[in-house]
């Protein structure tokens, strides 16, 4: 087992890998930028040490700076956590060549799954359902349009290196084609350095299903269930759980059958995860994998009691895996919901400053992950996700009604978070029946504010209104006062939400 472990990342992953080292008996080594100085995994860290300036290209995604640290304190392995460099081939390949272990799959693995074209090629090989379309990058708009005519409209144009919902067009007709097919040309070459494209059709209105991997160095593979992740905002997920309500056994023999087919076919060890597009007949599509740990592995942790970030360190250690898929079961269900610094209200913009109320929510079921406490700094140079709440019930609807409980508990303030959409999901009906797919979000969600909601009347704004002027002015709040300036003011007002 490793002595010590540099994490070349930030904020609540770090944090949750530093748990991770403590509880196997490993030095954790924290890195941070100028701005991160006085961040919780900073003060959490075994050793810590200043990386560079605030922006990640002089930071987090600085590789000869983190390699070069790693060596010179004696650390053995290095956790990529996720974002940042955890699928960047290129600097997993210099971590191995300069003898350090990187925890997580081989540059090799990485490298054939990050190129999206390769990757479906790979996978029609191997018999992986993949959506129909192009295996290989599009050269021109004119073979465009051809092949969009061929497999039939709508389709779906994507970035070749991409992901994470950028280099991505929806494309209805020829007429679309040309403009749609240089801004995602453009899009992906801003994001990803390369503005290679293909074209895929486009599945409408389908579910986004993904299914938990883990793999050894000794050909040892096993599956730990699928998470659904269906609600998303702009092709990023926002709220996932596990299992699928969705998923029936006989289909959810089938897409863990290909999941681990996939991590077969490149030749994968450590964590990954395949995602998959499902229809609304359970007729499921590879759609890319992710070659690292997952934003939502709490949920997957909640219902099989397995300890992913420690399993991915053993293994990376040379350990053989300790489970067996027999000895894997779901137990009850698990929701999280990914809090971001984001004003709702105003488009979900990102929302920067100083957090000057934070009370965490606690309970049966219930675990917070985060990155952030009283006083910490949220700011413009990184993802603006603060926290994630995760909470486990026998059955889905206690799961449900613990997050609403926990989320009402939960506060911050100093900056706007997006816990109010939360609280909307969780009443709509299309959620709780299980109905929702990838577009419900974008589609239904209503703003916050009442008078930009479709639905209510006008008595009820109206009510909504004199409730809000009424504890405004019991607090001696101006209805012109900036909620930023008010620490709590946030907590009303989700207060009056409800």
């Amino acid at each position: 087992m490793f002595n010590k472990i540099l994490i070349a990342n930030r904020g609540e992953i770090a944090v949750r890998i530093i748990k991770a080292c403590r509880e196997l008996g490993i030095s954790s080594v924290a890195i941070y930028s100028e701005v991160d100085k006085n961040s919780l995994h900073v003060r959490i860290a075994d050793e810590v040490y200043l990386i560079g300036p605030s922006p990640a290209n002089e930071s987090y995604l600085s590789k000869e700076k983190i390699i070069k640290l790693a060596k010179e304190i004696g650390a053995e392995a290095i956790h990529p956590g996720y974002g940042f460099l955890s699928e960047n081939s290129e600097f997993i390949k210099m971590v191995e060549e300069s003898g350090i272990v990187f925890i997580g799959p081989s540059s090799k693995s990485v490298e054939m799954m990050g190129e999206k074209t390769s990757a479906r090629r790979l996978m029609e090989q191997n018999s992986v359902p993949i959506v129909p379309g192009t295996i290989e990058p599009l050269n021109d708009y004119k073979e465009g349009i051809k092949i969009a005519n061929e497999i039939g409209y709508p389709v779906m144009l994507k970035a070749s290196a991409g992901g994470g919902g950028k280099g991505m067009r929806k494309v209805f007709n020829d007429s679309e084609f040309e403009e749609s097919f240089n801004r995602a040309q453009n899009e992906s070459l801003k994001a990803f350095g390369k503005s290679e494209v293909y074209i895929e059709k486009l599945i409408l209105n389908p579910k986004h299903i993904e299914v938990q991997i883990f793999a050894d160095k000794f050909g040892n593979y096993i599956h730990l269930f699928e998470r659904e992740c269906s609600v998303q905002r702009r092709h990023q997920k926002v709220i996932e759980e596990a299992p699928s309500i969705f998923v029936d056994d006989e289909t959810r023999f089938k897409i863990t059958k290909a999941a681990i087919t996939a991590a077969k076919a490149c030749n994968y060890y450590n964590a990954g995860t395949i995602e998959f597009l499902m229809d609304n007949n359970k007729n499921f599509y590879f759609l890319e994998m992710n070659t690292r740990l997952q934003v939502e592995h709490p949920v997957t942790e909640m219902i099989t009691g397995v300890d992913l970030v420690k399993l991915q360190i053993r293994i990376a250690a040379g350990q053989k895996l300790d489970i067996e898929q027999s000895d894997l079961r779901i137990n009850g269900h698990a929701i999280e919901c990914r809090v971001y610094a984001e004003d709702v209200d105003n488009n979900f913009a990102p929302s920067t400053g100083r957090i000057t109320h934070h009370r965490l929510t606690s309970g049966p079921g219930t675990r917070i992950d985060r990155g952030i406490d009283l006083m910490s700094e949220v700011p413009i140079y990184y993802d603006p996700l603060l926290s994630k709440v995760t909470t486990w019930g026998r059955n889905r609807e206690e799961a449900i009604a613990r997050m609403k409980r926990a989320l009402i508990e939960y506060q911050i303030s100093g900056v706007i978070t997006n816990i109010p959409a939360f609280n909307w999901v969780l009443k709509q009906k299309t959620f709780l029946d299980g109905s929702f797919n990838i577009n419900f979000l974008d589609n239904e969600f209503m703003p916050l504010v009442p008078g930009k909601w479709k639905e209510d009347s006008a008595d009820e704004i109206e009510d909504v209104a004199a409730i809000m002027g009424a504890l405004l002015k019991q607090k001696n709040i101006s209805l012109t006062t900036s909620k930023n300036d008010i620490p709590e003011t946030n907590q009303w007002l989700n207060q009056i939400y409800e």
